[in-house]
Formats: structure tokens, C-alpha cells, sequence
């Protein structure tokens, strides 16, 4: 199937999660993304959901990209058997190169990192430092209180209805990426105050 990205840079947790549904939805990420001869970049790990998805999307031939810096390399958590591995100075310059390198971003479920990643993504669009689309896998309705956190902040005055709706939210990660694709708005925000 034809895609207009080359690339996708996924967010997500370097723990399992609490059920099996999470690591179930990035191996079915990394087929989609296979599906579409999409690369994935991501943060560069060997543990937890990021361990899966570069597994799986390697298993199935494609192109991984991971981006860690030196001081996780020198802990052992660098993926060493993905298709390139770029360790970086700190942070700072991890999530840079992450971004340079993808066409769109994905955040899976995660901890205060994949958030974190999720929001600067969402800051810099609403700046107009990019004009990437962003799309939450909304697995076991993970991100439906993140969805519920904007509305209210769309409603207290501090964000606009058209910055939260850059966030595309969708359970189905081949519907995700059509939707990334197609620039179409997360249904996520509903009760918004006029």
C-alpha cells in the first residue's frame, strides 16, 4: 500500500505495562508499519514495548532506527541488532535526531518519558516548528484520560480546540496511520464549551 511516509518516529514505554494487550499493539504497530515500508525510528532500546516493536518490525524485514544516548548505551539497554543505532551527547540531542529523521510521530502507551516525547511534539506543532501529523495508539483506551486532560484545558482558556485536535487518536494502528496520512483531526475531544 502507498504511504507518504518514509518514516515514523514511536514513543513508548521501555516497561511492558500491566497486560499483554500493550506488547499485542506494537508488534501489530510494527506490521502495520511493515505492511507500508515505513521505518521505525525510536528511542533505541532492548526493553519493554520499544524492545518489541524494533523485534518484531526487524523479524518482518523492515528498517529500524533507534537514537539513545551514550549514558543508556553504557547501561546495556542499546538495541544493538536494529539497522542503525545512533548514540547521541544527552536527551536533548536524542529527541532532536528523533524528530529530524520521522515524517509523523506515534506515542503507544508509556510512562512520563513517552508523554513527555508526546507533548514537545505537540508544543513544537502548535509553534509552528513542524507541521508533522501526531497520532496516540489509544490501546485498552490508555490515552482516554490524556483526551479528557486537553478537553478541560481547551475549556479553562489555556488551549485551543485546534491544538488538541492535532493529536489523532485511534485503537487500530493501520487506521492510525490512513488517518495520520489523511491529516484527520482526533474525535478524542468532544465536550468542548463554546
Amino acid at each position: 500500500m502507498e504511504t507518504r511516509f518514509g518514516s515514523i518516529c514511536v514513543y513508548c514505554g521501555a516497561g511492558m505495562g500491566a497486560r499483554p494487550v500493550y506488547a499485542d499493539a506494537a508488534r501489530s504497530l510494527a506490521r502495520a508499519l511493515a505492511e507500508n515500508g515505513i521505518s521505525l525510528v525510536y528511542g533505541g532500546g532492548n526493553v519493554g514495548l520499544m524492545g518489541v516493536i524494533a523485534d518484531e518490525l526487524m523479524r518482518l524485514g523492515g528498517e529500524v532506527i533507534g537514537v539513545i544516548p551514550r549514558a543508556l548505551m553504557d547501561m546495556e539497554v542499546g538495541h544493538v541488532g536494529v539497522t542503525r543505532l545512533h548514540i547521541v551527547k544527552d536527551m536533548h540531542d536524542r529527541k532532536a535526531m528523533m524528530a529530524d529523521l520521522a515524517d509523523g510521530f506515534i506515542a503507544m502507551p508509556g510512562g512520563i518519558g513517552t508523554l513527555e516525547e508526546l507533548f514537545e511534539m505537540l508544543t513544537w506543532a502548535q509553534l509552528g516548528f513542524h507541521g508533522k501529523p501526531i497520532g496516540v495508539l489509544n490501546v485498552n483506551r490508555f490515552y482516554d484520560g490524556l483526551a479528557n486532560l486537553l478537553e478541560h484545558t481547551v475549556n479553562e482558556g489555556f488551549l485551543k480546540i485546534e491544538d488538541a485536535a492535532r493529536l489523532i487518536y485511534d485503537e487500530n494502528p493501520d487506521l492510525l496511520i490512513r488517518r495520520l496520512e489523511a491529516g484527520t483531526p482526533g474525535a478524542a475531544i468532544r465536550n468542548v464549551r463554546a
